[in-house]
């Protein structure tokens, strides 16, 4: 069990390295399509801890991810765990059940609009957010 001290918290590993070095990559995947060519086998890339770590920091960086879902879990719980721990849970999600990745329902809420009608919004859990 890691100590207090080796419990390096997720939100102060993702600060650094721009973008992981995932543009590269995604420049490369889109410089190919333009080309017309079709990928497949891509979840080394979708599982890689770099990709995983910018999902955190995009999700981190939206002003809903203070919000729950069906979880009850928000980002400042996921940055409470380590990088790897984060990692292992999505990899796990994704690939370690028999029945393959099923996301988890989403909590409904109506929000107003200018109009004085509402438009449903959907939320859900906090891992599913790391993993779409």
């Amino acid at each position: 069990m890691p100590t207090k001290k080796d419990k390096i918290k997720v939100v102060e590993s993702i600060r650094h390295s721009e973008y992981y070095n995932m543009v590269d990559t995604f420049d490369e995947l889109y410089r190919k399509s333009k080309e017309g060519k079709t990928f497949d086998n891509l979840m080394d890339i979708i599982l890689s801890e770099e990709n995983i770590k910018l999902a955190y920091r995009e999700i981190k960086a939206n002003k809903g991810s203070q919000t729950p879902g069906t979880d009850k879990l928000t980002m400042k719980d996921i940055g409470k765990m380590t990088t790897d721990e984060v990692v292992k849970r999505v990899r796990f999600i994704m690939s370690g059940s028999k029945h393959g990745y099923r996301p988890k329902p989403v909590r409904r809420k109506e929000i107003p609009k200018p109009n004085g009608s509402t438009r449903p919004l959907g939320i859900p859990c906090i891992w599913d957010r790391l993993i779409r």
